[in-house]
């Protein structure tokens, strides 16, 4: 498949994302993302995270399988995750969960700095070479258990986990800055999950709502 097919087809996801954010306004109260988000949506090029048997549909509003029980997430929720941090140039981001890294591109595009975990080191390999491939040098990747966090270069900015827990890991509302913003699906595996937001106050403590009814893998945990 040629450039000018992938082109086409990224210029008609971007509107498929639009029109589902104005269609979910009730439950984020956002009805269009940001022209930041979009741009960044839009510069990571999703065909080079895709497995090669999958690569055809790389621009379609749709997760895929990337292996280990894991899936690169359909972009309509890369943009909303990314815009609900409310990212600006100079933030540091925690990723809990970098999979293919594809997410982790986006938020790379939007951050000063990323620092993502992902516990399956096959994953973190695959990732990390495909970010340098690319060029997002301002990304820190480390194999480890999400649920713990990166304590070592905390507090963050934003935090975006990217499976679904059954709770929230206690210790990550603790990395968090004052002010700073938290995304993360929470729920069963297979059963009723949410993604939530968390914003956290001047005194530390983390006002968390409801955004979206959502269907994520698990957070593996070690």
């Amino acid at each position: 498949m040629n450039t000018t097919d992938f082109t086409e087809k990224r210029t008609r996801l971007l509107k498929e994302i639009q029109d589902e954010a104005r269609q979910t306004r009730k439950w984020t109260g956002r009805a269009a993302f940001s022209d930041r988000v979009m741009k960044a949506i839009a510069g990571v090029p999703r065909d080079q995270f895709m497995s090669p048997d999958e690569v055809a549909f790389s621009y379609v509003n749709r997760p895929y399988s990337i292996g280990h029980g894991q899936t690169i997430s359909q972009p309509y929720i890369v943009a909303l995750m990314s815009d609900l941090l409310d990212i600006q140039p100079d933030h540091r981001i925690l990723e809990v969960g970098t999979g293919c890294g594809y997410q982790t591109a986006v938020l790379a595009s939007l951050a000063g700095r990323v620092y993502s975990l992902e516990i399956i080191p096959q994953l973190a390999d695959g990732a990390a070479r495909r970010l340098e491939r690319l060029g997002f040098a301002n990304v820190s990747l480390q194999v480890g258990d999400g649920g713990q966090g990166w304590a070592d270069a905390a507090p963050f900015d934003g935090i975006m986990v990217t499976a679904a827990a059954p709770q929230m890991p206690a210790c990550l509302p603790e990395q968090l800055a004052p002010g700073g913003r938290l995304v993360i699906p929470i729920g069963k595996a297979g059963g009723e999950q949410r993604l939530m937001l968390g914003v956290k106050d001047e005194s530390g403590r983390l006002d968390i709502k409801p955004v979206l009814p959502v269907a994520f893998v698990p957070l593996v945990e070690g």
